[in-house]
């Protein structure tokens, strides 16, 4: 996903006598590089959208798995693939978790995954990085960019080596198909088109 690296420009004089860009690499970054998986149990997929105009509902998916290649010397080397279970979708109310299962919604029984397959990764400075992939929600696939932010590594008790990183994004669920909405007596809609995606990854480097 490229998360792991700094950047800097150094002018080295060619042959010519002009002027080469050359690329520092923090070597204790650079050893981060790897094929990592999602550890589900401590990490979250959510989500949070606007009720009735006046408050925000808060949900997330307590079933997803993925693949992460960190490539520390180079962000756009760098690729994730995720796979979220629609049916585990968890708000809290089970009525709600039902609706939102249905066909007016993800229609989860037709359509049990919500994939995300990265295209592109950058770094955008300090331990920011953005990277760009293709969003799946039912049938329909539109490009998706997610902000992150590094949040560091370690090696836990059991002597895996994690590292982590956090991030959102917002998109207008009309744009992948799920446009149900009920209107409000006052003016406005039960449910708003824009939902915030809210991202908090740890992931295992696999030997």
């Amino acid at each position: 996903m490229g998360l792991f690296t700094r950047r800097s420009q150094n002018a080295t004089a060619n042959a010519q006598g002009g002027a080469v860009a050359t690329l520092e690499v923090n070597p204790a970054l650079a050893a981060l590089t790897g094929d990592y998986v999602v550890d589900p149990a401590h990490s979250s997929i959510g989500f949070t959208v606007r009720h009735a105009m006046v408050t925000n509902v808060r949900g997330a998916f307590a079933e997803h798995e993925g693949t992460l290649h960190l490539d520390g010397s180079d962000p756009a080397r760098s690729t994730a693939s995720i796979d979220v279970k629609i049916a585990s979708v968890d708000t809290g109310i089970a009525d709600r978790d039902g609706h939102l299962r249905s066909g007016d919604f993800f229609d989860a029984e037709t359509f049990p995954l919500m994939t995300f397959r990265s295209t592109t990764a950058a770094a955008l400075g300090g331990d920011l990085y953005r990277i760009t992939g293709d969003l799946t929600i039912k049938d329909v696939t539109r490009p998706l960019s997610i902000d992150l932010e590094f949040n560091g590594s370690a090696t836990d008790p059991y002597g895996n080596e994690r590292a982590g990183f956090e991030g959102s994004a917002e998109i207008l669920r009309s744009d992948w198909g799920l446009t149900w909405n009920a209107a409000l007596e006052t003016g406005g809609v039960m449910v708003s088109d824009k939902v915030k995606l809210t991202f908090d990854i740890s992931a295992i480097k696999q030997a």
